[in-house]
C-alpha cells in the first residue's frame, strides 16, 4: 500500500518507528512534517508576531524566511533519526504548487502537481520526507499539503499523527466521522484552531476515495 503520513511538528521524531515498522511491512511510505511550535517559537524568539486565521499562519517575507528555516531544520532532523532509508526533499525545489491566498499573504493553497522527485525515491525503496514549502515561495499548511501530495502520487491511505489523539467532539475522541457532518461542522464554527485545516484536509482525502485517519478518528465519505 502506498500511504502518506503527514507529523505534526511535535511529534516528528518520536513517530520514526512506526514510519520504519510501516516501510518493514511493504508499504510505500511518504512523509510530509509540519514545524508549527518550531515556526512559532523562532517567531517570538525574533519579536516577529504570529497570527493565524482559521488554523493557517499569516505570512509576511519575513515570516517566511522563519517558516523556511525551521521546517528545513525539522525535515532534516527527520530524516537523519529515518536514517539511510530516507530522502529530504523541499517542496519549492520538487515543484510543489501551490494557488496563492493573497488575504493571508504569502501562502498558498496546495494542489496536486507532478512529483516526479517523489516517484524516483519510492522507486528506489527510499522513504520522501517533504517538506511543505510550495513554489514561489509561498507558505502552505502541511495537513493541506499532504492531502494535495497524497492525490499527487496515487496514495491509498492517508494518516494525520499529532500531538492529540484524533477528533473530539463533546469531550470525546469520535472513532469515525462522516465528511459531510465534518464540514457542516466546520462551518459552523464548532472547531478551533489547527484541527480545522486538518479536518478539511481529511475530508478531501476522503471524498477522493482514500482511507483517512486523524489519530483514532476514521474519515469517510
Amino acid at each position: 500500500m502506498r500511504v502518506v503520513v503527514k507529523l505534526g511538528g511535535r511529534v516528528a521524531a518520536a513517530a520514526v518507528g512506526d514510519i520504519l515498522e510501516r516501510r518493514a511491512a511493504g508499504d510505500e511510505v511518504v512523509v510530509v512534517h509540519g514545524a508549527g511550535p518550531q515556526i512559532s517559537a523562532e517567531l517570538a524568539a525574533r519579536g516577529l508576531p504570529v497570527t493565524f486565521v482559521r488554523g493557517r499562519r499569516v505570512t509576511d517575507a519575513a515570516t517566511l524566511d522563519v517558516v523556511r528555516e525551521s521546517l528545513v531544520a525539522v525535515g532534516a532532523e527527520l530524516c537523519a533519526a529515518l536514517g539511510p532509508t530516507a530522502v529530504h526533499l523541499i517542496g519549492d525545489e520538487i515543484g510543489v504548487q501551490a494557488t496563492p491566498v493573497l488575504e493571508l499573504g504569502l501562502v498558498g493553497d496546495p494542489v496536486p502537481s507532478l512529483l516526479p522527485a517523489v516517484e524516483r525515491a519510492l522507486a528506489e525503496r527510499l522513504v520522501p520526507v517533504v517538506t511543505p514549502i510550495a513554489v514561489g515561495p509561498l507558505n502552505v499548511n502541511a495537513d493541506e499539503a499532504a492531502a494535495a501530495l497524497a492525490s499527487s502520487v496515487g496514495a491509498e491511505r492517508l494518516v494525520f499523527v499529532s500531538d492529540v489523539p484524533g477528533v473530539y467532539l463533546e469531550g470525546a475522541v469520535l472513532p469515525l466521522i462522516d465528511a459531510d457532518r465534518a464540514s457542516e461542522l466546520i462551518e459552523r464554527g464548532t472547531f478551533e484552531g489547527g484541527i480545522v485545516p486538518k479536518l478539511m484536509a481529511a475530508v478531501q482525502a476522503a471524498r477522493a476515495g482514500l482511507e483517512t485517519e486523524i489519530g483514532e478518528t476514521a474519515v469517510v465519505a
